[in-house]
C-alpha cells in the first residue's frame, strides 16, 4: 500500500494540473495580498489611537472579511484539485492499459485502491495546509485574525475536510464513468452543492424570500447540500474559526450580507458533520465495492 502511495505522489507531482494549480495559486495570493493591503489599511484613516478598543474591533472586522475573501476563493482551488488529480484513477489508467498490468501483480484490490486514496488525499491535504496558513498570513500582516492554536487547528482539519469527501466520491465516479464524463459530474455535483449554500445564504438575507417561498427553497438547498455536503463544510469551519456566537455576544459585531455570502454566520447544524463523515466513508466503501468487481 505504501508503495502505491508513494507512487501516487510522483504521478501527482508530474501532471499538469498540480503546476497549473501551483500557478494559479501564486497568482491568487498575489492579488489577495493588495486586496488585503486595500482593505486593512481603511482602519488608518479613522484617525482610532492605538489604545482605543474600538481599533482592535475594527481590524477584527476587516479580518473577519479579508480571511472570508480568502476562504471563499480558496475553498475552490482545494476542490477542484481534488476533483480533477483522482477523476480518472480508475477508468482512465484502465483506458490507458495501466491496470492491467499492475493487477495481475500479488496486490489485492482493495489495498490498490486504499494506497491511491490515501495519496491523493494526502497530497491534496498538505496542499490544503500550504494554502490555509498562506491565507491567514497575509491576512495577520493587514488586519487582526484568531490566535488560538487550537480553534486554528480545528479550523484546519474543517477546511481539509473536503479532500477526502471529494477524492472518495471521485474515485467512486471513476469505477463507473469515463475520465472526462467523471470530471464533468463532479464539477456539476460540486457547483450543485455549492449552489444550495448559496440558496440557503440568499433566502436568509432577503425575508420576502422567506415569506414567499421559503418552504421550497429551505427544501432545494437542504437536497443539493445533502447530495454535496462540501460547502456546508466551508461554512462551518468559517462559524469555528470566528466562533461567531462568542463574537456576538461579547463584542457586538454583526455580520453584514456581504459577509454572509461568503459563509460568515450561516453554519449547519452540528448533526451536518456527522452526516459529511457518513457520507465520505459511504463513497469510500462503495468504490472499493465497485473496483472488486470491476472488469478491467
Amino acid at each position: 500500500m505504501t508503495i502505491i502511495l508513494r507512487m501516487t505522489w510522483k504521478e501527482l507531482l508530474r501532471k499538469r494540473v498540480l503546476l497549473l494549480t501551483l500557478f494559479m495559486t501564486v497568482l491568487f495570493l498575489i492579488a489577495y495580498w493588495f486586496i488585503a493591503s486595500a482593505i486593512g489599511g481603511e482602519v488608518h484613516r479613522y484617525g482610532l489611537s492605538p489604545d482605543d478598543p474600538q481599533l482592535l474591533v475594527e481590524r477584527y472586522s476587516r479580518g473577519m472579511f479579508i480571511i472570508s475573501l480568502g476562504f471563499f476563493f480558496g475553498a475552490f482551488v482545494v476542490a477542484f484539485l481534488s476533483i480533477f488529480s483522482s477523476s480518472s484513477v480508475i477508468s482512465g489508467e484502465a483506458e490507458l492499459g495501466v491496470m492491467q498490468a499492475l493487477m495481475p501483480r500479488p496486490l489485492p484490490r482493495w489495498q490498490w485502491y486504499a494506497g491511491r486514496w490515501l495519496g491523493y488525499v494526502s497530497f491534496g491535504m498538505g496542499y490544503a495546509l500550504v494554502l490555509y496558513a498562506a491565507i491567514l498570513g497575509v491576512a495577520g500582516m493587514h488586519a487582526g485574525v484568531p490566535r488560538d492554536m487550537g480553534t486554528l487547528f480545528i479550523a484546519y482539519l474543517l477546511f481539509a475536510s473536503v479532500v477526502p469527501l471529494l477524492v472518495s466520491v471521485s474515485m467512486l465516479g471513476s469505477g463507473f464513468l469515463s475520465a472526462i464524463g467523471n470530471g464533468v459530474f463532479m464539477t456539476m455535483l460540486y457547483g450543485g452543492g455549492w449552489l444550495g449554500g448559496m440558496i440557503d445564504k440568499l433566502a436568509a438575507q432577503f425575508a420576502s424570500l422567506q415569506e414567499t417561498v421559503g418552504g421550497s427553497l429551505a427544501t432545494i438547498s437542504g437536497l443539493l447540500s445533502l447530495a454535496m455536503p462540501a460547502d456546508g463544510l466551508q461554512r462551518t469551519m468559517m462559524d469555528r474559526l470566528f466562533n461567531m456566537d462568542a463574537l456576538r455576544q461579547f463584542t457586538g459585531i454583526q455580520v453584514d450580507s456581504l459577509m454572509s455570502m461568503l459563509g460568515v454566520g450561516s453554519a449547519p447544524s452540528p448533526a451536518f458533520l456527522w452526516y459529511a463523515l457518513a457520507y465520505t466513508i459511504v463513497a469510500f466503501v462503495l468504490g472499493i465495492w465497485r473496483f472488486q468487481r470491476k472488469d478491467l
